[in-house]
């Protein structure tokens, strides 16, 4: 199963950015990011603001699964 607030937290850090950094970018409170982190799902419009927030493509990690299970 997917975990896309883990990945999302592994990937902005890989990128060494900081919570407040994606808060800004996605126009939200910085302890939100940190619940953003917490969470299996994700609303489909914050994630496509945190796809071009981080230039990646988080969509494409379900769509590899929905190929391969």
């Amino acid at each position: 199963m997917i975990h896309i607030g883990q990945l999302i937290k592994e990937e902005l850090e890989r990128q060494e950015r900081t919570p407040t950094w994606l808060a800004k970018k996605i126009n939200c409170e910085r302890p939100n990011v940190y619940y953003i982190f917490q969470q299996k799902s994700i609303n489909t419009d914050l994630l496509m603001r945190i796809s071009h927030a981080l230039g990646k493509n988080f969509f494409e990690i379900y769509y590899e699964n929905f190929e391969n299970p």
